[in-house]
């Protein structure tokens, strides 16, 4: 039986991503087809300074597309770059010359040098697909959805409504099948009821309208859905044991204590997408940029939940 085929976007080609591309290439080759989205010339610049070898199956498909390392840099050309080779990840996917999409890290403030007017991989691809898809990071241990992402913390509130929560809910438990979800209030205790805030009052109406539409319209035996649970209990090791599938209000809520507990095992899902992408939990990490101590772990997970995402659904 072949193996399933994997899109890799190489990111910031600045930061990390290529290095972790050709030391984890043994392994993840092991597992899929990986096929490089990268300029076969930028590769081999990238190893003479790594001073690592290209492997001879080291597949790469061109993103022909204008390339010049800056170690540790933020530059616009390598905002374009990173772009162009997600881009071309993408298409390959859509086209189903490839089974899954697995990105290596971006830069934020190099997409933004580059004018590339998304903040993210995911805000490419929601307007890519015109689709609403949902960042949910995490492991077997632990997976934390965010019904928001990456807006000003003072913008969070007032997206706490009623309908849009209950579509986020519904599209969440449809693109998971998780069997129970936890929601987590967004104030201090969850409000204490209406005391500390009364965002939670929404929350509640949301959790209610999507259980009844599983019972109704899916379904389902069962109410997959509760809370609003007081967000700083929800990450207790006594809570884990019970409760693996967490809905977050906004990102850090959900990612700092997801990040303190399985920083080298998380990987990044986009769900509700009619493609599978995951991707590597963390940075660019220009600190330690071409200096040979970059960590695969995440990105070998990231391959590895991207196959299994993708043998799942056939």
């Amino acid at each position: 039986m072949s193996l399933p085929t994997v899109a890799v976007s190489i990111g910031d080609p600045n930061g990390i991503g290529l290095e972790i591309a050709l030391k984890a290439h043994r392994e993840i080759n092991a597992v899929c087809r990986p096929l490089y989205c990268t300029d076969r010339s930028l590769v081999h610049a990238a190893a003479r300074l790594l001073e690592l070898e290209v492997p001879d199956d080291f597949e790469t498909i061109p993103v022909q597309q204008a390339w010049r390392l800056d170690p540790g840099r933020v530059t616009a050309s390598a905002g374009r770059y990173s772009y162009r080779s997600f881009l071309k990840a993408v298409e390959l996917t859509e086209a189903g010359r490839s089974d899954a999409v697995v990105t290596l890290p971006i830069h934020k403030e190099a997409w933004s040098l580059a004018g590339i007017g998304y903040k993210g991989h995911t805000d490419m691809l929601r307007d890519y697909f015109k689709r609403d898809a949902i960042m949910m990071l995490g492991c077997s241990e632990l997976y934390v959805a965010l019904y928001t992402e990456h807006i000003p913390l003072a913008s969070v509130p007032g997206t706490i409504r009623r309908e849009p929560l209950t579509r986020f809910l519904l599209d969440l438990y449809r693109s998971t099948g998780f069997d129970e979800i936890v929601v987590l209030g967004l104030n201090p205790h969850a409000g204490d009821n209406g005391v500390i805030g009364d965002e939670e009052r929404e929350i509640t109406a949301a959790i209610a309208a999507a259980n009844r539409i599983v019972a109704d319209e899916i379904r389902c035996n069962g109410r997959p859905f509760f809370g609003p649970v007081v967000p700083d209990t929800a990450f207790t090791p006594q809570f884990r044991r019970k409760h693996r599938h967490i809905a977050a209000m906004y990102h850090d809520q959900g990612l700092a204590p997801l990040k303190a507990l399985y920083f080298d095992k998380s990987v990044n899902i986009s769900l509700n997408l009619p493609i599978i992408r995951t991707s590597v939990d963390h940075g660019t990490a220009f600190d330690i940029a071409y200096r040979g101590g970059a960590k695969t772990e995440s990105y070998l997970e990231a391959v590895k939940t991207a196959v299994a995402f993708f043998e799942a659904s056939h």
